[in-house]
C-alpha cells in the first residue's frame, strides 16, 4: 500500500515551494546549496524528529534545493510568466 505524505506549500513571488516533512531527514544539503541563502531550519520536525527546513520571501523558485534533496522532500514549481503581446 502506498503512503501519502502531506506537504507544506508556501507561495513566493516567483513560484510555489513545498516541503514534505515526512520525507525530510534534516540533512541541510538544501540550505548549503541555496544560491539566495533564503532557507533556514524550521520548528516543524522531519521524519527522524530533526528540524525540517523553510524558506523566506527571497526565494526565487530556482529549484536547486529540490535537485539536491536526496529524499525528494522538496518540490518547487515556478509561476508561469504571462505572454507579452506585441
Amino acid at each position: 500500500m502506498a503512503q501519502t505524505f502531506k506537504g507544506r506549500t508556501l507561495e513566493v513571488e516567483k513560484g510555489f515551494w513545498t516541503l514534505f516533512p515526512g520525507l525530510c531527514k534534516g540533512c541541510g544539503l538544501c540550505i548549503e546549496k541555496c544560491p539566495k541563502k533564503c532557507m533556514s531550519w524550521s520548528d516543524v520536525l522531519g521524519v527522524y524528529g530533526t528540524p525540517s527546513v523553510e524558506i523566506n520571501d527571497e526565494c526565487i523558485a530556482c529549484g536547486i534545493c529540490q535537485n539536491f534533496c536526496p529524499d525528494c522532500a522538496i518540490a518547487v514549481e515556478k509561476k508561469k510568466e504571462p505572454k507579452k503581446q506585441n
